[in-house]
Parts: C-alpha cells; sequence; structure tokens
C-alpha cells in the first residue's frame, strides 16, 4: 500500500487501501477525500509489517530513515513506538492521545466505533524519574473516568514491563481501640516495655505490640499512637515523672529521622480499621492486615513517602517485584500537611 509522507504525516490516497487498513485495524484517521492520513508511529509499525510503502516526492523512503524522521519530530519516539508496537501485535486498537497519556488502547474485539476506551496507557523510560504527585493525578483522572492506567516501562535493552497505577485507601475491619484502661510501660532506646499486668489487653483488643513472656514490647511508633489515644504512659527510667508525647516524639525523632512521616501513615491507616505491623522484614515501612494477623495473610505492603517524592523506576521495580514475590500489594502512602493518599502499583499483563 503506497503513502506519501507529508510533514509528520503520511497520507494514503487510495480510497480502496485506505479502506481496507482502516477496517481491519482502524488505522490512521478517515480523511474527507476517501483516503487516511497515518501518523509516524503507525507508519513505522505498518512499514516493519510489510504493509506500507512510504514515499516523498516519488522515492521510496527506507525504514531506517522514516524511524530517524519520527525521532526528530517526536519526543522519546522509540519508547513510544515499543510500546505501541507491543499493544498492537498483542491484538490491540491503539489510537495516539493528544493529552496525559500517549496512548487510549481499545478491549480486545473492540474498535473506536464499538467500545470504550478500555486503557490510559503511558509509554516510560527505566530511566524517567518517578514523580509520586504526578502518577496519583493521572490515576485520579483514569479512576473518575473508569479507565485502566498502564504504565509500560522500557528498559535499556527494549524489554518491556507493564504496572498498573490506581489510587484509593484500604479498608479493614478492625474498630480503633480509643477506649480502654490506661497502661503503663518504660522506655528503653528505640522500644517501651509494658510490664503492667493490663498491658496485655492492648495485644488482645488491637494487636498492638509482641508478648515476649509476661512482657509487651511495644515500637515507638505504637507507643506514640496509643499514648495520644490516652491508653499509655510512659516513664522514662520505669517510676518517677511521666514522660510527655512531645518529649517521646523528639526522642523518637532522634532515634528515626522520618518518624513523623511513618507515625502520620500508621494513624492513618490504623484509623480505617486495618492493624499494622513493621514491614521491615519486607523492605517497607508497614506490612497492613485487615483482620487478626495470627489468622489473617497481610494483604498490602504500604511505604510512607513525602507527596511530592521522586524516585527513580528501578526503586519502584524493586518495591513492586519484592512485595508480588511475597503475595502481597504495594501501597505508597503519600503524606502532606493535610492527608494521607495512597497509590498502588502492580505488575500487569494486558
Amino acid at each position: 500500500m503506497p503513502g506519501e509522507l507529508i510533514g509528520e504525516t503520511v497520507l494514503v490516497k487510495d480510497q480502496s487501501e485506505a479502506s481496507q487498513i482502516y477496517n481491519k485495524g482502524y488505522y490512521g484517521y478517515p480523511q474527507s477525500g476517501g483516503g487516511i492520513e497515518l501518523d509516524l508511529l503507525e507508519a513505522v509499525y505498518l512499514q516493519e509489517a510489510e504493509r506500507l510503502v512510504v514515499l516523498e516526492d516519488g522515492k521510496e523512503v527506507a525504514h531506517a530513515d522514516l524511524i530517524k524522521r519520527a525521532a526528530r519530530t517526536a519526543s522519546e519516539f522509540e519508547i513510544r513506538y515499543i510500546v505501541y508496537r507491543d499493544f498492537r501485535q498483542r491484538g490491540y486498537i491503539v489510537k495516539s492521545d493528544a493529552g496525559e497519556f500517549d496512548f487510549r488502547v481499545f478491549p480486545r474485539g473492540g474498535t473506536p466505533s464499538t467500545a470504550q476506551t478500555k486503557y490510559w496507557v503511558k509509554a516510560v523510560s527505566e530511566r524517567a524519574v518517578f514523580d509520586m504527585r504526578q502518577m496519583l493525578e493521572l490515576s485520579d483522572m483514569s479512576d473518575r473516568t473508569r479507565k485502566e492506567l498502564i504504565l509500560g516501562v522500557v528498559d535499556e535493552e527494549g524489554d518491556l514491563t507493564y504496572y498498573r497505577a490506581s489510587s484509593g485507601a484500604p479498608t479493614g475491619r478492625e474498630h480503633p481501640q480509643s477506649e480502654g484502661p490506661e497502661v503503663e510501660g518504660f522506655l528503653l532506646e528505640d522500644r517501651v516495655f509494658v510490664t503492667d499486668e493490663r498491658g496485655g489487653q492492648l495485644h488482645e483488643n488491637g494487636f498492638y505490640g509482641k508478648q515476649i513472656g509476661r512482657t509487651l514490647q511495644l515500637s515507638l511508633i505504637e507507643s506514640a499512637y496509643l499514648m495520644h489515644l490516652g491508653r499509655l504512659v510512659i516513664r522514662a527510667d520505669g517510676a518517677g515523672k511521666r514522660t510527655s508525647l512531645t518529649s517521646f516524639k523528639k526522642h523518637a525523632e532522634d532515634v528515626q529521622p522520618d518518624f513523623e512521616l511513618r507515625l502520620r501513615a500508621y494513624d492513618d491507616l490504623r484509623r480505617r480499621g486495618l492493624i499494622v505491623k513493621t514491614g521491615f522484614k519486607y523492605g517497607s515501612h508497614f506490612r497492613v492486615y485487615d483482620g487478626d494477623p495470627d489468622t489473617h495473610h497481610s494483604k498490602y505492603l504500604v511505604h510512607a513517602v513525602q507527596w511530592n517524592h521522586r524516585t527513580i523506576w528501578p526503586e519502584m521495580s524493586r518495591a513492586v517485584r519484592l512485595a508480588h514475590g511475597v503475595k502481597k500489594e504495594i501501597l505508597f502512602a503519600m503524606v502532606s500537611s493535610k492527608r494521607v493518599e495512597y497509590l498502588r502499583l502492580r505488575r500487569v499483563r494486558p
């Protein structure tokens, strides 16, 4: 099928050829004269598949030259082309998007005239910066329009990994235990020990801490949360003057510089009815349960970050891979001065 290269598009003028290529794969955009206009992504793909001969001033444009032409006119053309090509080879109808996303992808068997867009797709290089706030905004946008946000991440060898990004806070079934007896504990470096006989109730009614013999051991975060609820009194040496919450937090921040960030996320998760335990063994801040940890598996690993956190894709890939390997879902708790928002990221195969 011959097409003429004009600027940044390829025009197929033959009506029968244009009609055939459009009806079979919905390539290009129909023109008033009966032909179709292809963008350079489509043209490169059809040329590679030997379904299109590209001409300019009557001379055939070689495949390599067309790629170079496209790369000069479109940012990160090679990254976008790898993602476009993969979706096409999987049998999807793919159209370029002029908005925040790179592509609109229709369900298998669906067409622009018979189905709604299934995926919003962004093509990303593994060397790109992962902007947490921007990703949450894109996730919110796709969720509001009932589309799935798919991120096609291309590594340096041209291999693709797909991720599904979505927003939304987790919920559990446990009611925050704001009432109960006030128990006493004492601080030893980076943890609190409760020898008060009533301390066992903290573990039984909220699954706080870990029972070691007759002593309940609490983390600094659990302790601060319980102090705020009025459920725990801490005395620095086990007797004497009680420690204020402000003084306790100052000590905790000396031990753990991001203590306040983690505490904000912990507090929010607890208020949502979830049981929260350390996620150290899984390389994250928390592991989260929606019920009794003794009878339930943790559904999520949660990592607390600043709301404007930016990082590199290999870090995100590592976190998702680890969570997937232990059959959990990774959530990033984005903490701002006003609220905590959640971004979910998981590997998918479209």
